[in-house]
């Protein structure tokens, strides 16, 4: 009986024994892969913060450009005409005169809004959207439109960021490849979403033709660091669609 009672202890503290280092290498286990977590929850964060910083820089880039084209071929061209008709001023055009000066001053009003650099920061999406559209058709680029579906809904600044810019990169395309004569924006709220589309009446490419060139990795890489599903569909010589789905 002793023998039995001591097998029993030995068993029973066997099992203890084995209970315990079981929990100790559990805990351990779930310690590192806390860890782990932490580590790259800490690294996902300051992957997106630098995106962030760069696609605002890549947005004050394009601003920059868009302020020259905005000055060579529109306000520029706008004070030449003006120059001209004062040189040849008189009573009966002095009003053209007058209207030409006008509308150099709204466009450089225009233009102050994508001088501002809280304008980047704090980017409101439909109306940083409609000032594009505006100077599309103001320098005859392509006819463009806005369209607003749905009851606006508050976004992100820095995930509205992002959208922006996955947007120009969409409309600089276009512009310089599609051949395309219109653009159209859409935005569709509701509660839970916003579906973006924009497209356009351009070329166009085949599903055999590597797309790596118009930037669709970096447009889906950018869309999954805010959660939202960025769609690309293309048809040969009919033109060219992207959807983003953004969780609101």
């Amino acid at each position: 009986m002793q023998d039995q009672g001591n097998i029993v202890l030995i068993i029973s503290s066997l099992l203890i024994l084995f209970i315990v280092v079981a929990l100790i290498i559990l805990f351990t286990v779930f310690q590192k892969k806390k860890t782990f977590l932490l580590e790259k929850q800490e690294e996902d964060k300051k992957r997106f913060e630098r995106e962030i910083a760069e696609t605002q820089i890549e947005i004050r880039e394009e601003t920059l450009r868009n302020i020259s084209w905005e000055l060579h071929d529109n306000i520029g061209q706008l004070l030449t005409l003006a120059k001209i008709q004062l040189q040849n001023a008189t009573k009966e055009n002095i009003a053209e005169v007058t209207k030409t000066i006008s509308q150099g001053l709204t466009e450089v009003r225009s233009l102050s809004k994508l001088i501002n650099p809280e304008a980047i920061k704090n980017i409101d999406l439909k109306e940083a959207i409609q000032l594009e559209i505006d100077r599309f058709n103001r320098l005859n680029f392509i006819a463009s439109s806005l369209e607003v579906n749905g009851e606006e809904q508050e976004i992100d600044k820095k995930s509205t960021i992002i959208i922006f810019r996955i947007l120009q990169e969409f409309f600089s395309n276009t512009i310089k490849h599609s051949r395309a004569s219109e653009l159209k924006v859409i935005l569709n709220y509701s509660q839970t979403n916003l579906l973006i589309i924009a497209k356009d009446n351009g070329v166009g490419f085949s599903s055999e033709v590597k797309k790596d060139g118009i930037g669709l990795i970096n447009i889906k890489n950018r869309a999954n660091l805010i959660g939202a599903e960025a769609l690309f569909t293309s048809e040969k010589n009919k033109g060219t669609s992207l959807e983003i789905n953004y969780k609101l």
